[in-house]
């Protein structure tokens, strides 16, 4: 049978688009074989023309004018690659409401517009697809959108964020954060500006999109609770490290008791628990649901070709099902309400310093008792000040928890507290040798 011509464009073409046109130039045979089509670059949205390019295509692929993609009825494939919220967002829902098929890798763009570039997907009856958008390579929203349809998906845990999880395992080898990040920056493992991976709002749009897909409800990063790795401090990770620990950057999104509670914080991960070995720029996204029990994918989160590898396998998927109208209806069809805020239950780790006379530990147990919140362990260490507290708490409600630091930090005998941070453990106190 005759393989299919079928004309391909990009908007961008940085290091993810560069690599888009590499791996379908240097593929194009083995995609021919698996989908009996031959995909076609004909058209990449530039800024600038003359500017130098790694694996620059051919001929008059590239061009500033969007009219030339949008308007041009044998381009029925749209890979965006460009980023930002603007333009990419207004040619997005130009080319789905004009009936072309797009293929997204913009987390930012599918976390905050998600709802009405589905909506415009739907009314022209052509498929949105944004496997990149969330973990590059690894295929999750795939798994949770085919693979696991019908299972009844209730817990979202993961890293999502390479550029922290490098960081906080440079932190974990000695270095301080400022030096992490430097040596993050160095290896093109963060970008000039980080401030969207460090304060967290990267994996906050990622775990939004996530949650929208396993809980078929609508979220958005407004919705998503998140605090970044800045305040981490190389006295945390030492208490980490003795209490058979390691710190990561989690984001755990969760369908419990008929509402969903979704957040991205720093969080003390027990070093039996599948998040703790995972080291450097890697990701991972651990599914629980009733019919699986438990599945974990881990792989490279980020990265050119990695990144390109999945907007592909979109585009194949796409081409494969055109005018079948598979998937592509919005992941979300009903409406879940949000967990009030402080709600969520975990164990908590937070650190304070305290001066060292009597007492001074009695006042920080009992401001925790009054909100029913009991000690699990504790660590302490003398420094300038008095004594520094490392306490681990059993599972307590944040919102009480918040209260009591509160409440101590008002203490003339406490001079600086942290923030708590969540416990993840699939032990309890005994088996973590805490009882």
């Amino acid at each position: 049978m005759a393989s299919v011509d079928v004309p391909v464009a990009l908007l961008g073409y940085g290091t993810v688009g560069a690599a888009v046109n590499r791996l379908l130039t240097e593929s194009a045979d083995d995609i021919e074989r698996a989908t009996g089509h031959r995909l076609r670059l004909v058209k990449a949205l530039v800024r600038d023309i003359d500017k130098e390019r790694d694996y620059p295509p051919a001929g008059d692929v590239l061009t500033t004018d969007f009219r030339e993609i949008a308007d041009d009825p044998s381009i029925a494939v749209v890979a965006e690659v460009m980023g930002g919220l603007e333009p990419a967002g207004t040619h997005v829902l130009e080319l789905l409401r004009g009936g072309k098929h797009v293929v997204s890798a913009n987390k930012q763009l599918i976390a905050r517009s998600g709802a009405k570039l589905f909506e415009a997907a739907t009314s022209t009856g052509v498929q949105l697809r944004f496997e990149a958008s969330v973990c590059a390579a690894i295929p999750v929203i795939k798994v949770l959108r085919e693979s696991l349809v019908v299972t009844n998906v209730h817990r979202v845990l993961g890293i999502v964020n390479g550029t922290t999880n490098f960081v906080l395992t440079e932190m974990e080898g000695g270095k301080t954060y400022a030096q992490a990040l430097a040596e993050a920056q160095e290896r093109g493992y963060a970008e000039a500006d980080p401030t969207d991976d460090v304060s967290g709002a990267d994996a906050a749009a990622k775990m939004a999109i996530l949650a929208t897909v396993a809980f078929k409800s609508r979220f958005d990063l407004a919705d998503v609770d998140y605090t970044g790795i800045t305040e981490i401090d190389p006295a945390d990770v030492n208490a980490a490290r003795q209490l058979d620990m390691v710190i990561r950057l989690v984001g755990v999104a969760q369908h419990l008791d008929g509402h969903v509670d979704v957040r991205v914080h720093p969080a003390l991960v027990d070093k039996q628990h599948p998040l703790a070995k995972v080291d450097g720029a890697f990701n991972a996204v651990m599914l629980q649901g009733d019919a699986i029990r438990e599945i974990t994918l881990e792989g490279p989160g980020a990265g050119g070709i990695e990144t390109a590898s999945a907007v592909i396998a979109d585009i194949t998927t796409v081409i494969g099902t055109m005018r079948t109208g598979f998937l592509q209806n919005d992941a979300a069809w009903r409406v879940l309400p949000k967990l009030p805020p402080g709600d969520n239950r975990s164990p908590f780790y937070f650190r304070m310093s305290v001066e060292d006379r009597p007492g001074a530990l009695a006042q920080v147990a009992d401001e925790l008792a009054r909100r029913e919140i009991s000690i699990a362990r504790l660590l302490q260490h003398q420094n300038g000040d008095g004594a520094e507290l490392h306490v681990v708490t059993h599972q307590a409600r944040q919102g009480a928890l918040e209260d009591a630091l509160v409440a101590l930090g008002e203490l003339s005998s406490v001079h600086r507290r942290s923030r708590p941070l969540p416990v993840v453990s699939d032990r309890g106190v005994s088996e973590l040798g805490w009882a």
